[in-house]
């Protein structure tokens, strides 16, 4: 299965802002659709998540996009939009020495959205699929596919607007990465 990740266009808000499942608007999508449009397969099935800065690119990309709430970005609780200054730092120690597990208040872990976006993934049967979704996302479905530790996965560049291909062979639950940030 070709998997072709796609990260939204950047937010259009101020930086340090928490903003993980905030329904924030993103830069016009038009440009990255026309740039992206021409790597993508034709026929393939377009999923991304429901939050505005992924359904209108998807819908800039495909004629009938779908919609999974499991692809959207991890729920951040009550920090969602806070300035990350603000947020307690004793928190931000707990979250940092276990990155995988940590819980912010009101939210979920890493590990709960890994599972949650690895599950969509698992639905898609198409040989070919496109997602658009966010950072943590994509982040977390390579690190399922690739193997990798959290420690890897959460720190891997994933820029705006950018496409990644994952190759998974579904029945080892395995993938190759074919490209990052095209």
């Amino acid at each position: 299965m070709q998997l072709f990740l796609i990260r939204h266009p950047r937010p259009l808000h101020g930086a340090g802002l928490c903003y993980g499942q905030l329904d924030l608007a993103a830069e016009d999508p038009a440009p990255v659709a026309r740039r992206l449009r021409p790597l993508l397969p034709a026929d393939a099935r377009l999923c991304a998540s429901p939050l505005l800065r992924c359904r209108r690119l998807a819908e800039a990309l495909h004629a009938q996009p779908q919609f999974d709430q499991r692809l959207m970005e991890i729920n951040f609780g009550e920090w969602e939009g806070q300035a990350w200054d603000a947020v307690e730092r004793r928190l931000l120690d707990l979250w940092a020495a276990d990155p995988l597990r940590f819980t912010p208040p009101g939210g979920e872990s890493a590990a709960c959205l890994q599972a949650r976006a690895v599950a969509a993934v698992a639905e898609m049967r198409a040989a070919e699929s496109i997602v658009v979704s966010h950072a943590g996302v994509i982040r977390a479905l390579l690190g399922h596919y690739l193997g990798l530790a959290i420690d890897e996965w959460s720190v891997l560049p994933i820029d705006f607007g950018s496409l990644s291909l994952l190759e998974i062979d579904p029945a080892r639950q395995t993938g190759v990465l074919r490209y990052l940030n095209r």
